[in-house]
């Protein structure tokens, strides 16, 4: 072949979503975040990697990057989220993504500075419920469980409305692991602490999700740590 032929030979571009699926991998995760932003810069419609975006964004800043980066990677997993869903208003991906974000930022801030997040968290929430109950499995009512434990009740909170939407959630997945875990803590807070210890122990026996592995991996983890702590 001749040398400018060579030249002329074009490396492949890595696939983000395979860079992706190795997340647990902090320099994989980092290059298909990478990827997508890129593909974001040169085609700002582009709603899919907008949204896939986001995503990275949320997995770096609460598994990836040192601490000290995390809330700056979270900020911009909002903003990638806030532009997919401005895009596409009526697909629950940006609103999702956005609202994930948010949630992690407002946990890393704590109740006094976090509490601010708390009305936009849910609207997104409650848009994709609109938009995709299932979507998902569920998601949007888990997050929305979630948010309702958090969330001080003079402030709209309420553990009654967290057990809710974290059962309702429960019928897209009951395998799902994130799910059993919220909902343990959920019946924790409501002074049911053998309920509890039931979801703790139905989560680590569930089966790991292909697609969310290594979220259900840590989350395994979190609830061994409970359940050694609520059997004391």
């Amino acid at each position: 072949m001749p040398f400018d032929a060579l030249e002329a030979v074009q490396v492949p571009e890595p696939d983000p979503d395979a860079l992706y699926q190795d997340r647990e991998s902090l320099a994989s995760a980092t290059r298909a975040a990478e990827l997508w932003a890129a593909r974001v810069a040169a085609n700002p419609g582009d709603f899919e990697s907008g949204w896939k975006l986001a995503r990275a964004r949320y997995w770096l800043g609460t598994n990836g990057v040192p601490a000290s980066d995390r809330r700056a990677m979270l900020e911009r997993g909002v903003a990638a989220g806030r532009a997919a869903a401005a895009l596409q208003p009526n697909k629950p991906e940006g609103h999702f993504w956005a609202a994930a974000n948010m949630g992690a930022l407002a946990e890393s801030y704590g109740l006094r500075q976090g509490v601010k997040y708390r009305k936009p968290i849910k609207d997104e929430l409650e848009i994709v419920l609109r938009l995709d109950p299932a979507f998902l499995q569920g998601s949007a009512d888990r997050a929305l469980g979630r948010w309702y434990l958090k969330v001080p009740g003079l402030l709209g909170g309420s553990k009654t409305e967290s057990e809710r939407h974290l059962r309702r959630a429960l019928t897209y997945d009951g395998q799902s692991v994130i799910t059993r875990f919220f909902l343990a803590e959920t019946l924790e807070a409501l002074g049911q602490r053998e309920a509890a210890r039931d979801e703790l122990r139905a989560a680590i026996e569930a089966r790991l999700n292909p697609e969310w592995a290594p979220e259900d991996r840590r989350f395994k983890q979190q609830a061994e740590a409970l359940l050694e702590k609520l059997s004391r």
